[in-house]
C-alpha cells in the first residue's frame, strides 16, 4: 500500500523525524500519527481491542439467546447425536 506525499515541508519532517528517532520514515511517520490519535482520544489499539470486545459480547449474547439450546444438555458424546437416527442432533 502505498502513500504519495506532495508536500516537500512534510517530507523534510519525516526525514528529521526518522533522524532523530533512528527509525526508518514509515515507522516514524507511524508513531507520530499513533500520538496524534491518541492526543485526540482516539487510541488506535484501544480502537482495536473495544472492536474485538464488542464482538465477542455480541456472539456471547446471540449464542445466550438462542432458544435452541434452552434445554440441551451435553453430558456425554452420545448426547450428541440422535437416538433412533444416529445421526448429529
Amino acid at each position: 500500500m502505498g502513500l504519495n506525499i506532495k508536500n516537500e515541508r512534510v517530507h523534510a519532517l519525516a526525514r528529521e523525524a526518522a533522524r532523530v528517532t533512528g527509525k526508518n520514515q514509515t515507522s516514524a511517520i507511524e508513531e507520530a500519527l499513533e500520538l496524534l490519535l491518541r492526543t485526540y482520544g482516539a487510541d488506535p489499539l484501544e480502537a482495536g481491542v473495544a472492536r474485538k470486545v464488542d464482538l465477542v459480547t455480541r456472539l456471547v449474547q446471540e449464542y445466550q439467546d438462542d432458544p435452541g439450546n434452552e434445554h440441551r444438555v451435553t453430558r456425554t458424546v452420545e448426547d450428541l447425536y440422535d437416538e433412533a437416527t444416529g445421526l448429529p442432533q
